[in-house]
């Protein structure tokens, strides 16, 4: 099973920038499609970014385009998060997801393994 390990989230005021990264094993991350998921409290966990496995294609939640960038580096197994203009609405614990395949899947019952989260608050 793959394992994910996330990291950069943190305390941020709004209009500010985070960069979460995800460290992926083992090596079958050259053919899955990553992707990121939030969860606010009391809320469903959601899609907020999703890339290809060569990184061509890329989709993303309509609350977080123009704002976020998903991207990956196949050689060092890892895929980021740049998050620019940060809004109170964006706090959440992001979640990193992996499934097999070229599909760029949006609902997390999709997605077959998941990182422990990292959480990212932005103060108004």
């Amino acid at each position: 099973q793959v394992q994910l390990v996330e990291s950069g989230g943190g305390l941020v005021q709004a209009g500010g920038s985070l960069r979460l990264s995800c460290a992926a094993s083992p090596l079958t991350f050259g053919t899955s499609t990553m992707a990121w998921f939030r969860q606010a409290p009391g809320q469903e966990r959601e899609f907020v970014a999703a890339i290809s496995p060569t990184g061509a294609n890329t989709a993303y939640a309509d609350s977080v385009k123009g704002r976020f960038t998903i991207s990956r580096d196949n050689a060092k197994n890892a895929v980021c998060l740049q998050m620019n203009g940060l809004k109170p609405e964006d706090t959440a614990i992001y979640y990193c997801a992996v499934r097999s395949g070229y599909a760029l899947v949006q609902s997390r019952l999709d997605y077959n393994s998941w990182g422990q989260g990292t959480q990212v608050t932005v103060s108004s």
